[in-house]
């Protein structure tokens, strides 16, 4: 008998959530170290299928390449397994004597987590990492154009869990690639928190639901280069940011914003390095390319390099271009430069002063990328304190490749792939998501004095009698 696909997704979806329930009360009984010990196997054995996972990911989405894919699944387990590696999640996580406090760390439960095409593989270890080592059980909805290489990644980090403690049904994965099976898992009962990382779309969905999420906003991150900057050293942190696995990771550089007296200077270096500066007519070709009439990004040219780019648009590029760059002066719904592309296409505006440049960076975060991301190159602390106090985002990264810097690769940020944009970007956090985002704190409080004694009656007659004599002199 052949089954609706939809009816079997979403059957799916249900049959998963109540494992994972089963397996979470299992789970938030563990103590730190066995929670640890399911963290240090994970991320183990999907460090070892690294190479593997990000042939499998390239091969079936077209996105990116294998080597920085490889790069990303050990970011995603061997740097975020060293930094939760010492943190404290679940049990009494301090006290405080003076305030006679107590917290202590609780899972939520089972996490419903959303995985996208652009990182399907190095998200999963990702996410259940720092699922597990608060406690939490975990199902993922994987996006149908990286199903297969998600199941194997899931397949991987499920089987290590287990191999180390963790109850079957910890780490779930949906099979099916279904739309409904990702609906009947955002609206499971048993799911507590939604991690939602994908397209907008989908993000919107999951604060829809009715359920806590965390979900993020789009990147549109403008790059600022400042006359105090090593020119050269910021043009080369860019390309290598913008072309890092060709320009899949939200927190990427969109555009740079440079004062016109520094405009040649940029334009040159950055034409000796790699970067290729369209002609009018080019960039004219390629913008017909980025984004359907819809107005939605053209999945064709997600993740691709920046020479196939300009094959398919029409044009020839020196077969070194790493980078297509585009000049523009304005932000908004029709002009395709000033918006998110997930490739190694920028675009450049060059503004006639310092304040011009802080207003053109608002207006290109407002129209689109608010709470994100912004980085400047600049060795003026000044200029950094006054662009930090005004620019809307919640990553402020100082000569450093946003791509790498925002995820907490070079960086003193959490080493992340879901990226909060707080308030102003739609998110309900502007973190760095950890696993001390996954847990709620119960706290334990103590009284800290005696509650002040009752009042003693007041005396009815004597209070007339005042009255009467307050009347008496006041008459």
């Amino acid at each position: 008998m052949e089954f609706d696909k939809d009816l079997a997704a979403r059957q799916e979806a249900r049959d998963l959530c109540i494992q994972a329930e089963k397996a979470q009360k299992v789970l938030a009984q563990m103590t730190q170290a066995q929670l640890d010990a399911i963290v240090e196997a994970i991320a183990k054995r999907f460090s070892q299928a690294a190479v593997e996972l990000a042939d499998l990911a390239v091969q079936e989405t077209g996105f990116g390449n294998v080597e920085d894919k490889t790069a990303k699944n050990q970011f995603a387990s061997d740097t975020v397994r060293s930094a939760i590696r010492d943190m404290k999640t679940v049990g009494v996580l301090k006290e405080d004597p003076q305030q006679k406090l107590w917290e202590i760390g609780v899972p939520v439960g089972v996490i419903a987590a959303i995985v996208p095409s652009t990182n399907p593989t190095s998200t999963i270890c990702y996410k259940a990492l720092i699922a597990l080592k608060a406690g939490n059980a975990i199902v993922f909805s994987p996006h149908p154009k990286a199903l297969a290489c998600s199941l194997a990644a899931a397949k991987i980090v499920a089987q290590a869990a287990e191999s180390a403690g963790a109850p079957k049904g910890s780490i779930g994965c949906l099979r099916l690639g279904a739309m409904a099976g990702t609906e009947e898992l955002m609206a499971a009962p048993q799911v507590k928190l939604i991690l939602a990382t994908g397209g907008p779309g989908m993000v919107r969905a999951a604060y829809s639901s009715g359920k806590p999420a965390i979900g993020v906003g789009a990147g549109n991150g403008p790059a600022y280069i400042h006359h105090s900057a090593d020119v050269e050293h910021a043009l080369r942190c860019i390309l290598r940011s913008k072309s890092f696995d060709y320009g899949t990771v939200c927190a990427s550089e969109q555009s740079i914003i440079v004062e016109k007296a520094l405009e040649q200077s940029v334009k040159d270096t950055a034409s000796r390095l790699g970067f290729y500066f369209m002609s009018t007519e080019e960039a004219g070709k390629l913008a017909r390319l980025l984004f359907r009439p819809s107005g939605a990004l053209n999945p064709d040219i997600v993740g691709k390099a920046a020479t196939v780019l300009a094959q398919k648009a029409g044009f020839s590029v020196p077969a070194d271009t790493q980078v297509l760059v585009a000049r523009e002066q304005e932000a908004g719904p029709t002009r395709p430069y000033s918006m998110e592309k997930l490739c190694p296409v920028l675009a450049f505006f060059v503004m006639e002063d310092q304040d011009a440049v802080l207003r053109k960076v608002i207006e290109v975060l407002t129209h689109e990328g608010s709470g994100h991301t912004f980085a400047i190159h600049c060795n003026d602390r000044e200029v950094i304190r006054r662009f930090a106090q005004q620019v809307p985002v919640s990553r402020f990264l100082v000569n450093t490749p946003a791509a790498l810097g925002g995820i907490g690769q070079c960086t003193g940020l959490f080493p992340a792939l879901t990226l909060g944009c707080g308030a102003v970007g739609g998110s309900s956090s502007s973190n760095n998501i950890s696993p001390l985002d996954l847990i709620n704190i119960r706290r334990v409080a103590w009284g800290q004095e005696q509650p002040p004694a009752k009042p003693a009656a007041v005396d009815a007659d004597l209070v007339e009698l005042l009255t009467a004599k307050i009347l008496e002199r006041l008459g």
